[in-house]
């Protein structure tokens, strides 16, 4: 049994435990953990379901649907946290999902693929394109940040304008980004759009439709749930821990919301498929940077959240920290155990860098 299948069945425990935990007052650090562990599984299954619907439906619908629910954990939870007002944490989560996907996760598979194969190789085009288009995303964070630095004084009416023209903008470009990989040059993404279990393999599988679409259903309502839990105890809990804000939305948030991609990526790497691998990983920061982050900022706008695009200036400089290695080491289009360990020790070092960072 494969490590992703015994993490979406051996944790579904903590959903119960969760629940009790949040009811029975054990404790905001406690429940704050458990909702974290009860959310991972849910996580997987709601992945897994996207991706066996994805078998069904073929490459060009199955594509579409890994680019919508890719990171539907992530969405969800920073969906629930800007309706409790937590805007500071949903910024830094957005921050550390694109640091953490360009850097962990690519640095993990890198890594451990490379121990095995020595070395790997993947279509450096698609990597051009998907970091052409990450630079895009960049200059849309560093923009409103160099506004403010630069104005000396402009109101938060102005930003707010200037972050929803932008959010505008980004979600046309996600939108071209899909008609070039699904449809004017698909070619270039034949790498299959999902991860394929040795059972899934066989010829004469075939998923059942309508079952997964109610797993589908169900791990959105799950991860919905346990998501509220989550973030209910989550700034007292890190509080307590002596976690900023900051450090809590870039380094831990990323962890529990996307242990489904890393999880995809890292086994695909070990299984020489590095092609998936890298789109698993650029492609997650896509669309963060792409759809996720101006959704937040509409629906921020809409329920009342003073949600922009006007990043820390720390954490603009750690997206584009992360987005130009990430950029300089897949332009060959070979990976190598060295490559996953510079990219390791990168996060290792931003990671260290928001730890330390003054608690405001």
């Amino acid at each position: 049994m494969s490590i992703k299948k015994l993490l979406s069945i051996g944790l579904l425990i903590f959903i119960p435990i969760s629940i009790a935990a949040e009811k029975l007052e054990w404790g905001a650090l406690a429940v704050f953990g458990l909702s974290a562990l009860a959310i991972v599984p849910v996580a997987i299954w709601l992945s897994t379901a996207t991706e066996e619907i994805a078998v069904i439906t073929g490459p060009g619908i199955g594509a579409l649907l890994n680019a919508v629910f890719g990171n539907a954990t992530e969405l969800i939870i920073a969906l629930v946290a800007l309706r409790a007002g937590l805007v500071d944490i949903v910024k830094a989560s957005i921050t550390g999902t694109i640091v953490s996907n360009l850097l962990l996760v690519m640095g993990l598979s890198m890594l451990l693929g490379g121990l095995r194969y020595k070395e790997q190789e993947f279509q450096p085009v698609v990597a051009r394109v998907n970091g052409s288009s990450m630079t895009l995303a960049v200059i849309a964070v560093v923009m409103p940040a160099l506004v403010v630095a630069t104005s000396g004084g402009v109101s938060q009416p102005e930003i707010t304008k200037l972050s929803v023209a932008t959010a505008i903008i980004l979600m046309v470009v996600y939108a071209l980004t899909l008609v070039f990989s699904l449809k004017t040059h698909s070619y270039l993404y034949d790498v299959g759009v999902v991860e394929l279990e040795a059972e899934i393999s066989e010829a004469d599988h075939k998923p059942n439709l309508w079952l997964w679409l109610g797993v589908l259903v169900v791990a959105t309502v799950a991860v919905a749930f346990e998501s509220e839990i989550f973030v209910g105890a989550v700034e007292e809990a890190t509080k307590g821990l002596g976690l900023s804000p900051l450090f809590t939305g870039v380094i831990l948030l990323p962890l529990v919301g996307g242990a489904a991609e890393y999880v995809t990526a890292v086994s695909v790497a070990l299984k020489n498929n590095m092609d998936l691998s890298v789109s698993v990983a650029m492609g997650s920061s896509l669309l963060v940077a792409l759809l996720v982050a101006p959704i937040l900022v509409l629906v921020g706008q809409a329920i009342g959240q003073p949600m922009d695009l006007n990043f820390n200036l720390f954490e603009v400089v750690a997206i584009v920290a992360a987005v130009a290695i990430a950029n300089l080491i897949s332009l060959d289009g070979r990976s190598n155990w060295l490559e996953g360990v510079l990219l390791l020790a990168t996060y290792a070092v931003l990671g260290a860098a928001f730890y330390y960072h003054p608690i405001v």
